[in-house]
């Protein structure tokens, strides 16, 4: 062999031996020397904390019934960088997701700095597996939670909604979110280069559900209002309509309805104006519907009884500019006989009798001008203004319910004085396990003898087509014009009931609104009275009410007379 070429034949040897020895020694610091560390670097790169997803609670109807349930669901979500280098099956990724390839380009590219970016919320099983086969790099599954409302819009207006986080922003689903919504957990996972979990390390944090909120609902009696106020808004083309049925001895809320309504399982109908519970939110002078707490104030004063006498001709009565009317001169009229024809002379004249701030006084203790805090949201207190604003003519409007407004729940809960001889029970949303005393706003015998003169209001009176075959009711009727910047319109009426049943010992108590009835009829007693006839009937025999009266009646189709 030449000297030169066995020169290079042993340079090239022993530049691959020294090559190999290199990345033996390589391997052998890898493999051995730095094997934990690498491999615990390598896990760092695949090791994430993922959240653990925890379920809303649930909402029920006292029964147990289901209003409001969380479902789990998938959610498509990606890494922006990862997909910026798919872009050849964004197409498909993009039919799937159901938008357009544009507006997919341009949610990449928007959050393309971004580690997390959630794709489509919410999608349904079906989808999510076909999402998942087009194996996109970057795209994987999330496990959420979507809420669902079995009831649909019979109840929407008390239960509300959620965001499509799950966040209450209407409804008990507000009033209790803190409750409501649970509290997420958190664990330490592997993932694969496909950003799959592959196994789970270890629990950081415990997920808690949220708790369930049992309503006093009662879905068959949700029902039937829902239904009966429907009809009647759509058959008297109102601008709206309000109904609450109350339990008369526990003050529990077991139907609240409105109308227009909403599905809150359709999110383009929520937060719009059909969205809001009518019954809290808005106001409205009651009108003759408060006549009976003047009655009732004058009886516990001891000015007038029942039978005494009050002279009503010719029908008008001149306070200052203002001309008080009843719809014909009932002349001489009882105490009794001015609630049954609702004569707004005769009820100015029983509270002129009265101390100046004693109506006031009545007004305030059975909770007028005073929200409920029942635990609905958004609710109003109304407004009533202090005795010592009142001149004349407020003493004679505020007798026969103009000059102050309140809620078609506050009402309700004032009436509850009428049904429990003389004490106001509290109104609750939730289920009450244990009886609620209240406080005591008249005197027993003074809630006996109005509860009376309401049931003569329904059996001969503005409220006949209030009446129950089988049961003897009572209550009372409400017409009053609306008000308008000017004063009051001409033709612009709000038309309300309140009753309860069995008259001598009421189970139930219901008042019903109907806001600018455009039909034929726009009397109280002609629009809203029908409706708690058709509710009440139904809701006694639900709830196993043993009738009280031998004969069968038939509401009158017209009003007898009188101002309601």
């Amino acid at each position: 062999m030449k000297r030169p070429f066995a020169f290079r034949f042993w340079m090239v040897l022993i530049t691959l031996g020294m090559g190999f020895a290199v990345l033996a020694a390589r391997a052998f610091q890898v493999q051995v020397l730095d094997a934990s560390t690498l491999q615990a670097e390598g896990d760092a790169r695949q090791l994430r904390v993922v959240t653990v997803a925890a379920s809303r609670g649930m909402i029920l109807d006292r029964n147990g019934e289901p209003l409001a349930v969380s479902t789990p669901m998938d959610s498509v979500a990606g890494v922006p960088e990862e997909l910026l280098d798919e872009q050849a099956k964004w197409p498909q990724l993009a039919g799937l997701l159901g938008m357009p390839l544009s507006e997919l380009d341009k949610l990449v590219r928007r959050n393309a700095g971004r580690g997390f970016m959630y794709l489509k919320r919410q999608v349904n099983p079906d989808k999510a597996g076909r999402i998942l086969n087009l194996a996109v790099p970057g795209v994987s599954l999330v496990r959420e939670y979507k809420r669902f409302y079995p009831a649909g819009s019979s109840v929407s207006h008390v239960v509300g909604y959620t965001d499509v986080d799950e966040k209450g922003i209407g409804g008990l689903e507000l009033a209790f979110e803190s409750s409501l919504r649970g509290q997420p957990g958190a664990k330490r996972v592997v993932r694969d280069g496909k950003r799959d979990v592959i196994r789970d390390l270890e629990s950081l944090k415990r997920s808690v559900d949220g708790a369930d909120l049992h309503t006093s609902l009662d879905m068959r009696l949700q029902h039937l209002v829902s239904r009966e106020l429907e009809a009647a808004w759509r058959e008297n083309k109102a601008r709206s309509a309000t109904a609450v049925l109350l339990d008369a001895r526990s003050g529990e809320i077991l139907a609240l309805a409105s109308q227009p309504g909403f599905n809150p399982n359709v999110r383009r109908d929520l937060g719009t104006d059909r969205s809001r519970n009518r019954a809290v939110t808005d106001v409205f002078e009651p009108g003759s519907t408060v006549k009976p707490f003047t009655i009732a104030a004058a009886l516990d004063s001891g000015v007038v009884q029942a039978s005494t006498t009050i002279d009503t001709a010719p029908g008008r009565r001149q306070i200052g500019r203002h001309t008080i009317r009843d719809t014909k001169n009932y002349a001489r009229l009882t105490v009794r006989e001015v609630l049954v024809h609702s004569s707004n002379v005769g009820a100015m004249l029983v509270e002129q009798r009265l101390k100046p701030d004693a109506l006031w006084k009545m007004y305030r203790r059975v909770g007028l001008g005073n929200s409920t805090r029942c635990g609905l949201p958004g609710e109003l207190g109304g407004h009533l203004p202090a005795a010592s604003r009142w001149g004349p003519a407020e003493h004679a409007t505020l007798a026969f319910g103009y000059g102050l407004s309140v809620t078609v729940l506050q009402l309700a809960q004032a009436y509850t004085a009428f049904a429990n001889d003389g004490r106001v029970i509290p109104v609750s949303i939730l289920r009450r396990d244990a009886p609620v005393q209240g406080w005591r706003a008249m005197s027993a015998q003074t809630a006996r003898e109005v509860r009376s003169m309401l049931a003569d209001v329904v059996s001969e009176g503005t409220g006949s087509a209030a009446q129950v075959p089988r049961y003897r009711t009572a209550g009372k009727t409400g017409t009053v014009h609306v008000a308008t910047a000017g004063g009051y319109s001409e033709h612009r009426y709000v038309a309300s009931f309140i009753g309860m049943a069995p008259a001598d010992n009421p189970d139930l108590i219901m008042a019903v609104l109907i806001e600018e009835p455009s039909g034929a009829r726009h009397f109280g007693g002609s629009v809203a009275a029908p409706v708690f006839s058709r509710v009440m009937a139904g809701a006694l025999r639900l709830r196993n009410i043993a009738p009280d009266a031998r004969h069968s009646v038939d509401a009158k189709s017209d009003l007898p007379g009188g101002a309601a």
